[in-house]
């Protein structure tokens, strides 16, 4: 009688991952019990979370090395690997299940940056967001629902809103990866979505120092006066007071991403016995709830689902 905070399947966002082929699962090492899927198996996974009572997928595409380029053209193809399993997904269900797709260059780049580059390797924050907003109107003609940008340029949210609003999308939600950290916690979405061993060095001139707060609410405020209708902050657990910090300073729509770090922390700590499983995976996702998310990207989310519904 006495909860403060409830956790339903209707609080997830469960991310996928795309590869080319038909009938392909790829388990990926790195991350267990999670696959790369080919469109016909995201669908599948579509229609088993619509099932179970989850509300949206994140969509991510491993591209294939040789449709990889130092300009990330390739995430302007309107038949890439994303738009073809937003298109599939949308015609096999309808609107049963929402769609919201990544917004960044590094599935698509040869050098493994979230943009373009110098010739010094210094990522271009204007010549970027052109390209990103190429990418979210490529995306959304295909079906998307909600467009994530994670690639943390300054301005693209606005941009982005802009196009959306001159093109008739003026119903496409924007979630904005606002406060991202540059973190020891992505590894494993790297082997994922096949950029580890590309990235030619670091992500610390564009995403957030893990020593900095007041940066956070400065970065989210101006999401939020471009246009953005919900928030993330990433990674999830090692910030939930960031989390915290921005729900009561702006009231919004607060998301927070359980990387693939912290996934994979929870199966090896179930795996040695340091924990049981399902009671880590629960006691996480509450905690998201308690610090004031709406609502949680993790890879645990069909298990979680199962779990909830009983």
């Amino acid at each position: 009688m006495h909860r403060e905070n409830v956790l339903t399947p209707a609080d997830l966002i469960w991310p996928l991952f795309v590869t080319e082929g038909q009938g392909v699962e790829e388990p990926i090492a790195s991350l267990p019990g999670v696959s790369r899927w080919s469109v016909d198996g995201i669908v599948e996974r579509a229609r088993e979370a619509a099932d179970l009572g989850i509300p949206c997928l994140a969509l991510f595409p491993n591209t294939q090395r040789e449709r990889r380029s130092d300009d990330g053209k390739e995430a302007l193809n309107p038949d890439n690997l994303m738009c073809r399993a937003l298109r599939a997904v949308r015609d096999a269900l309808g609107d049963r299940v929402g769609l919201l797709t990544d917004v960044a260059l590094d599935p698509y780049t040869s050098h493994g940056q979230d943009g373009l580059v110098d010739a010094n390797g210094y990522v271009l924050n204007d010549e970027t967001v052109e390209v990103l907003v190429g990418q979210s109107l490529n995306q959304a003609a295909a079906g998307a629902d909600i467009i994530a940008p994670s690639d943390m340029m300054d301005g693209r949210i606005g941009a982005i809103r802009d196009a959306l609003e001159d093109e008739g999308h003026a119903n496409i939600q924007i979630m904005s990866y606002a406060a991202k950290y540059a973190s020891a916690f992505y590894g494993p979405f790297r082997d994922a979505v096949g950029s580890r061993g590309l990235l030619k060095g670091d992500k610390k001139t564009y995403q957030m120092d893990p020593a900095n707060s007041e940066e956070a609410l400065r970065e989210v405020e101006l999401d939020l006066a471009e246009g953005a209708d919900s928030v993330m902050v990433k990674p999830g657990l090692p910030y939930l007071d960031i989390v915290r910090r921005v729900k009561e300073t702006f009231e919004v729509p607060v998301f927070a991403y359980q990387v693939s770090g912290e996934y994979a922390m929870i199966e090896a700590s179930a795996a040695v016995g340091a924990g049981d499983r399902d009671a880590l995976v629960l006691e996480t996702l509450m905690a998201f709830k308690r610090a004031g998310c709406s609502g949680v990207l993790t890879y645990h989310a069909a298990h979680a689902a199962r779990l909830l519904n009983g």
